[in-house]
């Protein structure tokens, strides 16, 4: 059963999906094996011939060590997937991530290293003393690398948002090199989710810590090695971005480590340490678009939480009262324009596409009236059944697609007052307020069908053909759960959508494949991995039509496995 709710927000009612009777999915979110050696699936239905290449998935995959759990969804031990897919069959194999982390804590059967939502206790075999004054240390970062594949150079990488990458191989899942951000740059972390110009350069987000405070930074790693051995080598910040409060910047999922000593960065104020996904830099042909939000991050906890025997995650909050502000960065100068664009406090993890079109900048992203929903996803939530479930489930918002214009020509003469959007076809509005400030109101990319899906997460698109330019097509998962349960195609052109559905089933990330010689943006398919709680081993592939949306096939994967983050399709060479 479900109703649907408006209710009063300020100048706008808020949305709400109230769902009840929510089926449980707890085995969703439990430890599992991993499955070194590929293995065969069956096939239902017909996967194209022309699809040859890998799907490649990362996300937590082991939930606690000996008698301790861990407290977040965000914590567990990276787990690597892998579907090869070759003339429409498909083999399956996964494997934990070699981390540092998972070593410690394979080796003392125990949690040694905190991450975002579990705090570390001292080792039982020091004496009083000892374990003490470990509470004084500071916090090791995580190299628990589980949020998404990336690349940097042609090499794949596993990353979370600490300093720490891991290097590993396609083919096998192996992890070759562990490789730490702070060595190149001045920066404490970078972003899951870079973005890639056409010649393969690179384009990231990472903070800075210091004894005056943080820094937002734009990163960018040139596409070409001069030996075979580079990592990261020739990695620059593009430019600095001083956030309104320095002591409370906004949490944008780069969550730093400590700077190493052959950096510039002072490692007086130690930055926060973690692994999740959550929110991107845009980036439109001519512009990285960084989004200051009012999720914001107390340092002083942070720094402290050992000391006070408190989570990490406990350091960040949400301020309603603050505005989300839009900086503008252009990719090739570094500089940073000086006029803000300002909205209603909002939040955003995933954003959809950016482009530039007859002198304004349209940025497309997944957003909420508030920045609440990270607390929710404890692994007890997670477990939970009923009417507990159910209660965690209606106070987590929701995420809908919207679309913000940003005039990238404000001038003094610009009256104020007015609204500067002059394009018809756009609702969304922008208007000069100061100087250098212009506020803006979003248009909607949807209809009020969406609601009742849940809103979207996890958008892709058309990448290799649509990022940075005008689009018509996006996917996304509907969340009438809290994992996505449906997947969705949703068309600019009206606003309507396709969905796909089955009853107890809950899908992942959509990525689109195109097709070879494709003419339409939407000529291809979409592959996701879907989950069910109440089937063992019920795990498949799936293979939708990117036109029609229809199922083409299916391959059943003999294994169980938990619900995943991001990932990646990589065609063979």
């Amino acid at each position: 059963m479900a109703h649907t709710e408006l209710q009063d927000s300020g100048a706008k009612a808020k949305e709400r999906l109230v769902l009840q009777g929510l089926e449980t999915i707890a085995p969703l979110v439990r430890s599992v094996k991993e499955t070194p050696e590929p293995i065969p699936t069956e096939v239902e239905g017909t996967i194209p011939s022309w699809i040859d290449g890998n799907l490649l998935r990362n996300g937590p995959g082991k939930f606690e060590f000996g008698n301790r759990h861990y407290n977040h969804w965000f914590d567990g031990m990276a787990m690597l997937h892998q579907f090869r897919i070759r003339d429409g069959g498909v083999t399956y194999m996964s494997r934990f991530l070699r981390s540092d982390v998972y070593k410690k804590n394979s080796e003392q059967d125990r949690i040694v290293i905190s991450e975002f939502g579990t705090l570390a206790l001292p080792d039982p075999c020091k004496n009083f003393f000892q374990r003490f004054l470990s509470r004084f240390e500071m916090i090791q970062p995580t190299d628990n690398a589980s949020v998404n594949f990336v690349k940097y150079k042609g090499d794949y990488y596993v990353s979370t948002e600490t300093n720490f990458m891991h290097r590993v191989d396609p083919e096998n899942l192996e992890s070759l090199e562990k490789v730490d951000w702070s060595k190149f740059i001045a920066v404490n972390g970078a972003t899951a989710h870079p973005h890639y110009d056409p010649d393969g350069t690179s384009y990231n987000m990472g903070n800075s810590y210091g004894h005056k405070g943080a820094l937002y930074n734009i990163i960018r790693v040139p596409p070409e090695k001069t030996e075979a051995t580079e990592t990261l080598h020739g990695a620059k910040v593009l430019c600095s971005i001083v956030p309104k409060d320095k002591s409370h910047p906004s949490y944008y999922h780069s969550f730093g480590a400590p700077a190493s000593p052959v950096t510039s960065v002072s490692s007086t104020l130690a930055p926060p340490t973690g692994n999740i996904s959550l929110l991107l830099p845009a980036m439109s042909e001519n512009y990285v678009v960084f989004i200051e939000q009012p999720i914001k991050m107390d340092l002083l906890k942070i720094v402290t939480c050992k000391l006070r025997g408190k989570a990490l995650s406990e350091g960040i909050y949400w301020d309603a009262g603050q505005d989300t502000v839009f900086h503008l960065v252009h990719k090739h100068t570094g500089e940073v324009s000086a006029v803000k664009y300002h909205t209603k406090a909002c939040s955003t993890f995933h954003q959809i596409n950016a482009f530039e079109e007859d002198g304004f900048l349209m940025i497309d992203l997944c957003c909420a009236d508030d920045g609440e929903a990270i607390n929710n996803y404890l692994i007890q939530n997670l477990r939970k059944s009923g009417d507990a479930l159910d209660e965690v489930y209606n106070a987590t918002g929701r995420a809908f697609p919207r679309r913000f214009v940003l005039p990238l020509h404000v001038t003094s003469e610009m009256a104020t007052g007015q609204n500067l959007n002059t394009r018809a076809s756009s609702q969304a509005t922008c208007v000069k307020t100061g100087k250098d400030t212009v506020f803006c109101q979003h248009e909607d990319l949807h209809g009020d069908d969406l609601l009742e899906f849940g809103g979207l997460e996890f958008p892709q698109i058309n990448y290799s053909r649509c990022n940075t330019k005008p689009y018509r097509y996006f996917y996304g998962c509907g969340f009438r759960h809290l994992v996505g349960d449906s997947l969705l195609k949703m068309d600019l052109k009206d606003k309507t959508f396709k969905v796909w559905y089955q009853k107890g089933f809950y899908p992942s990330e959509p990525v689109f494949v195109p097709a070879p010689d494709a003419e339409d943006e939407d000529d291809g398919v979409i592959l996701s991995v879907v989950l069910t709680p109440s089937r063992d081993k019920g795990t498949f592939l799936l293979v939708l039509d990117g036109k029609t949306f229809q199922e083409l096939g299916r391959a059943n994967v003999p294994v169980n496995m938990p619900y995943g983050f991001h990932g990646i399709y990589e065609a063979s060479l």
